[in-house]
């Protein structure tokens, strides 16, 4: 299929889902880090793993249900997702709010962590392969022989616009933001926030390990390939390939792209821990890991938020004696 920019969503479409989603996600908390942190930047953290599911995935899946609701599109059978643990975490979540059946495909290698709370969300929960791409080649055999509505992880219109409604939300308690920092996996986040950001005036910094770099290694080639992935944070950003959707928007924003290694990234998750008691992903560290590594340096005055985006994890790891 050739694709057009009227193929993508739009900031409309963020707006639509900030209406739809109204009082079923909650609004993301954002404060500033300490001054001097960071040089003379001033630099916040948006902390959408508060979300009734653990991470910033309720508002796309909150969308995404919401909409075939109001459209009547919802079959019997459910929806189905494929994830690596947090899309079907808010999947599980958005349908038992509204009493329905939800079925979620995780490989083998999904935290042990994600998938008992998926079971205290009520979904059918099916383990497969051990990687997301076999996840999602289950879940779509299951809708087609179920009729259960497939959603999807990250790429998807409703997803992304859903996901988008967090930017809107950090530019009305940051008044002159800059420059948002988002870590990318499969790009519904990342093309969400890009969305908003076009029309709100703000710089976007994508940020991925160096092992799980498929929006970096498209953007390089000019279109959306396959890469490899092998990373601590490969839970939540492990995507093989990023959404034609999420290519688009870097393009047309010109966002920076940026990579971390996997040292930084639990250096950055062990500071918010050490500093703040923030127990986060790996996933969620990954956007700070740009700042506290050096790879991205805001400059003097500059305005940032970080999004700390999901913290389904078992903290264990962080407790030193």
């Amino acid at each position: 299929m050739t694709t057009t920019a009227d193929t993508f969503p739009t900031y409309d479409d963020v707006k639509a889902a900030k209406d739809r989603i109204h009082g079923i996600t909650r609004p993301a908390p954002v404060f500033e880090i300490d001054r001097n942190s960071f040089g003379a930047a001033r630099v916040f953290l948006a902390l959408d793993f508060m979300q009734f599911s653990g991470s910033f995935k309720d508002r796309g899946a909150a969308n995404f249900i919401s909409h075939h609701l109001e459209a009547g599109t919802m079959p019997d059978a459910g929806v189905v997702i494929a994830s690596g643990g947090n899309a079907g975490l808010a999947c599980a979540w958005a349908a038992q709010r509204h009493g329905i059946k939800a079925s979620v495909f995780l490989p083998t290698t999904a935290p042990a962590v994600k998938v008992a709370k998926l079971r205290t969300f009520g979904a059918d929960v099916h383990q497969v392969g051990t990687e997301y791409a076999d996840a999602a080649a289950a879940a779509a055999e299951h809708a087609a022989t179920t009729g259960a509505l497939a959603s999807h992880a990250y790429d998807h219109p409703l997803i992304a616009a859903g996901a988008g409604t967090l930017l809107p939300e950090i530019h009305d308690q940051v008044p002159g933001l800059d420059t948002v920092v988002v870590a990318v996996g499969g790009g519904g986040l990342f093309a969400g926030t890009a969305m908003a950001a076009d029309t709100l005036g703000v710089r976007v910094v994508a940020v991925e390990p160096e092992t799980c770099r498929a929006l970096n290694a498209a953007i390089e080639a000019g279109r959306v390939v396959d890469v490899e992935v092998d990373s601590i944070a490969a839970d939540s950003l492990g995507a093989r390939r990023t959404s034609e959707t999420a290519l688009y928007w870097a393009q047309r924003i010109q966002a920076r792209s940026i990579l971390v290694n996997d040292e930084a990234i639990r250096g950055a998750r062990s500071l918010l821990w050490d500093h703040r008691h923030l127990a986060v992903e790996h996933g969620a560290a990954t956007a700070l890991a740009a700042l506290t590594s050096g790879a991205y340096t805001p400059g003097d005055g500059e305005r940032v938020a970080v999004v700390l985006c999901g913290a389904n994890t078992d903290p264990s790891d962080l407790i030193t004696t």
